[in-house]
């Protein structure tokens, strides 16, 4: 009875490893996943601006809605000028700061991913307001060019917004960038602003 009870005690001591096992196994299993779905959420909104358009209003704010934004060969006639959306090329014109001039069609697909784009008459914005302007664009998700024939000395979009201002200190500036900078209101916001053509004149 003895040896019995023994071999039943034994049975039990190894059915209770076994389970202990099995939690062991899945509990690693499961800390690996959420350490796997930790790094992915952080490797894909690294960079990304967490924006989705604040409910205040930008004075002076022009909208134009209902922009199309199929992929196209070729130059594109838009309007307004510079671009807020519309047609555009295949690929995207990598964010950051140019000192020339940058093709329209490939900049108009980084405003689908929700850049802003700042442009500027390089004839009127010159020395330290230039060097001011430059100040107020993030490293991420923003484009400067000068652009010919503006309508006024800096202007900024966005996918469907434009806002003319004559002063980089213009806090309408800083305002519209917080704005639509990442904006839900562009087709697909948060996708990358990298890895596509770098204009002319690229200074950063």
């Amino acid at each position: 009875m003895r040896r019995a009870e023994k071999v039943a005690a034994l049975k039990r001591e190894q059915s209770k490893a076994k389970r202990n096992r099995k939690i062991g196994i899945a509990a690693a299993w499961s800390a690996a996943g959420i350490v796997v779905l930790v790094i992915v959420l952080v490797v894909t909104t690294t960079g990304a601006p967490k924006n989705a358009a604040t409910s205040a209003s930008v004075d002076g704010v022009q909208t134009f809605p209902k922009q199309t934004s199929q992929h196209v060969t070729g130059t594109v006639k838009y309007n307004p000028l510079p671009p807020v959306g519309g047609d555009h090329s295949v690929t995207l014109l990598n964010c950051g700061v140019y000192s020339e001039n940058v093709p329209n069609e490939n900049a108009v697909h980084s405003l689908e991913h929700g850049a802003v784009w700042v442009t500027y008459d390089a004839l009127k914005v010159t020395g330290d307001q230039l060097a001011a302007l430059r100040k107020e664009i993030p490293s991420t998700y923003a484009i400067l060019s000068p652009f010919a024939g503006l309508p006024s000395s800096i202007v900024a979009s966005a996918w469907g917004t434009q806002l003319d201002i004559s002063d980089p200190a213009d806090p309408r500036l800083a305002a519209f960038i917080a704005k639509y900078r990442g904006a839900a209101t562009a087709p697909e916001p948060g996708s990358p602003c990298t890895g596509g053509l770098d204009g002319p004149g690229k200074v950063s």
